[in-house]
């Protein structure tokens, strides 16, 4: 039957417009276009990680990329270093050389500029994992056996370190699956997949985005930089219809909360992970990576945001 009705018009007047995927090839790949950019990087990263531990990679005799996603350096130079891997160890009780505690402000420099959570959706190798468990979800229409705060992310933070203390020893180091799956895929398959197989099917059967969206610790220490990052994703209000496809398509959808979108001009929650997801489905090109500086936040809240050319 066809729904001969009146449109539904949205807070701007205009008629609601949803999503609709392109029929040709290039239109497909503008609207997969973020997904084929992080999983460009998040290999590339892992390939580079494999090419210098097992072929030798380097440029002028320096090696290009060695250790691993807690600590690495960068042509025998640069050192980098998890900024929440180096506080577990220091409350551990370990006293960490000055290179360790540089590493560590390179990295939380570069993603206090860029966005905490930038970490999650383009470097992190699980992020692989639970996108392809919500895809699954989608396709096989599970629905969550029950639900939890994504604010437990943040207590499970807190007795990371905590237990960090009374252990002597980074606490969620020892069991992340993060440096599990890392190590996994460069030195080879080992009962590490286990754990990456019980992420896998928690997200898949039991609760949607369920590690990265409400458990991982590291998740939730990226979510409190990214409260200062530059990089942010801007939203023009006057062209909002509220249509409600940016909140289905995203991993976090309660950053999508469009009263505060509007008063800010931009989604300032750092647990956004930029991933561009919600950028390309809005049918009016509502959102749209900008510079926070270059964002105006509308005075009452009411106007559309303006990013400076």
């Amino acid at each position: 039957m066809t729904d001969t009705g009146p449109p539904r018009l949205g807070p701007n007047g205009r008629p609601v417009r949803h999503f609709v995927m392109p029929g040709s090839l290039g239109g497909r790949l503008r609207v997969w276009r973020f997904i084929i950019y992080r999983r460009l990087v998040q290999v590339g990263l892992l390939v580079l990680f494999f090419g210098t531990a097992h072929w030798g990679w380097n440029v002028f005799g320096r090696p290009l990329l060695q250790g691993n996603l807690s600590a690495s350096e960068v042509l025998g130079i640069i050192p980098m270093a998890d900024p929440f891997a180096v506080l577990q160890i220091t409350l551990g009780g370990v006293v960490l050389n000055p290179e360790v505690w540089l590493g560590a402000a390179i990295v939380l420099g570069a993603y206090g500029l860029i966005g905490g959570r930038t970490w999650c959706a383009w470097v992190c190798p699980i992020n692989m994992v639970t996108d392809g468990a919500a895809w699954l979800r989608r396709r096989l229409g599970v629905s969550d056996i029950f639900h939890v705060s994504r604010n437990l992310r943040y207590s499970v933070l807190v007795l990371s370190l905590v237990l960090s203390v009374l252990m002597g020893v980074a606490a969620f180091e020892w069991i992340s699956p993060i440096a599990i799956l890392h190590r996994e895929l460069l030195y080879g398959i080992g009962m590490g997949w286990v754990a990456v197989l019980g992420i896998l099917l928690f997200d898949l059967l039991v609760l949607r985005h369920g590690w990265c969206g409400h458990l991982c610790p590291l998740g939730a220490f990226y979510a409190l930089v990214g409260r200062v990052a530059l990089v942010r994703v801007a939203f023009d209000t006057p062209t909002c219809t509220h249509c409600g496809d940016c909140a289905r398509v995203c991993p976090e959808p309660q950053v999508l909360n469009l009263r505060q979108a509007s008063e800010a001009g931009m989604i300032a929650s750092g647990e956004c992970t930029n991933c561009g997801r919600c950028i390309t489905v809005c049918p009016e090109d509502t959102l749209a990576f900008a510079l926070r500086p270059r964002i105006d936040a509308p005075a009452g809240g009411t106007n559309h945001r303006q990013v400076h050319t």
